[in-house]
């Protein structure tokens, strides 16, 4: 009878002492789980404060328009050229003109042919011009570029028409080389004159995506501004402008605008003439300053970015996505989790050293997000002072470096 009570004490015993170390282990299982380490090696590391949105373009653009939009129009400088102020942009076509400068190829033929007749017609002026014309000819073959091409076209129509001139003067009266060539200058004079050249008001880059908006989102009017008034346009994100066949327009090239509408909290911390960071949807970054706020609700700020680089990038677009940089920083990078504070205005670490706490150390919080934050010693002992941290502390004190380990 007591062995069987020693034997029901026994099993007893083992269930509970089983029970004891079940429960044991399954909170040390929670705890691993719920704080896996607590500790924190310390590296290098860097933090910024973004936002995601989309933006407005607002540039100083003149459109320049003719009276003969109608007629078509030939582009002499292309999108995206740089031009000065009083030169030709591009000009609109004559009444007629495909027919005028059919006859003209057919002059400047028999020209060619008649000119090989007259073997007895030499002039100085006109060598330079076959030369200069043969080595046009030999660079039209080298490039690609559609700008210097139509350069390379211009000037050796040029020299063609100069030595037809030439070679009628030279010519005797009457004669048939000299009659085509009377003939091909007055169609040359009836197409130059018949053609209508719009020429720049002010210097910067041309552009032919003329969309209606350059008196609306301009910076001559930051104070009309508003959610409702962007919304309104109805644009979409990263459309490119569609070219005009009538108009065309100069824009500043050493500046531009991009107008957005923000909520964040971090966005009604910031004041006009502040400098950020934002990132296009190229990925390039630019540096760009706050130009404007307005409080559009309690909740809401229309905001005007101004950059100074890769604005010929964007002439393209009206709207664009993009991402606002707040700030970055580079450091120290340690969890907010481990950052204690002492009287809420000094904030410090503990290290481990050879598994126990060893110090607790002073340190500068630059910046930090949700999760982490940059730190750095403090190097001025009077900052230590005026927080309240005695002299002999800040003797003794220690500082945080690369590879410490830090108490979470």
């Amino acid at each position: 009878m007591k062995k069987e009570i020693k034997d029901k004490w026994k099993k007893g015993a083992i269930i509970v002492i089983a029970i004891a170390i079940f429960i044991y282990i399954a909170y040390i299982t929670y705890q691993l789980f719920q704080n896996p380490t607590d500790t924190f090696l310390i590296e290098n590391g860097s933090l910024s404060e973004e936002e995601s949105t989309q933006g407005y373009i607002i540039r100083k653009e003149t459109v320049i328009r003719g009276e003969n939009y109608k007629n078509g129009m030939e582009q002499i400088k292309t999108e995206g050229e740089k031009v000065a102020k009083g030169e030709a942009v591009f000009r609109y076509y004559t009444n007629g003109e495909e027919q005028l400068v059919q006859k003209i190829e057919e002059l400047d033929t028999k020209i060619a042919e008649a000119w090989e007749s007259e073997n007895n017609i030499f002039s100085a002026d006109i060598k330079i011009l076959e030369t200069d014309i043969a080595e046009k000819l030999d660079d039209v073959y080298e490039v690609s570029d559609l700008q210097k091409i139509k350069e390379y076209k211009r000037d050796i129509n040029s020299a063609i028409t100069k030595k037809a001139k030439i070679a009628g003067e030279l010519s005797p009266s009457g004669s048939y080389l000299k009659s085509l060539i009377e003939e091909r200058s007055s169609y040359e004079n009836q197409l130059n004159s018949g053609s209508e050249y719009v020429s720049a008001p002010s210097s910067g880059i041309v552009s032919y995506r003329v969309d209606g908006l350059e008196e609306t989102l301009t910076p001559d009017n930051f104070g009309l501004l508003s959610k409702e008034l962007l919304e309104g346009l109805h644009l979409k994100t990263g459309e490119i402008v569609s070219t005009s066949e009538e108009s065309g327009k100069v824009i500043d090239n050493f500046s531009c605008y991009i107008a957005c509408v923000l909520s964040s909290d971090i966005s009604k911390q910031v004041e006009v003439g502040d400098t950020v960071s934002l990132r296009l949807s190229n990925a390039k970054e630019v540096e760009a300053t706050i130009e404007y706020m307005l409080k559009e609700n309690e909740n809401e700020n229309v905001f005007v970015f101004k950059i100074e680089t890769y604005v010929e990038e964007l002439i393209s677009y009206r709207k664009i996505s993009l991402d606002i940089i707040w700030w970055n920083a580079d450091g120290l990078k340690v969890p907010n989790e481990a950052i204690k504070w002492e009287n809420d205005n000094l904030a410090y670490v503990v290290r481990r050293r050879a598994g126990y706490d060893d110090k607790k150390i002073y340190v500068k919080v630059l910046k930090e997000n949700e999760q982490y934050a940059i730190i750095e010693n403090y190097t001025d002992s009077q900052e230590l002072l005026d927080k309240g941290v005695s002299e002999e502390e800040i003797r003794n004190r220690s500082k945080i470096a690369l590879y410490d380990e830090i108490v979470l």
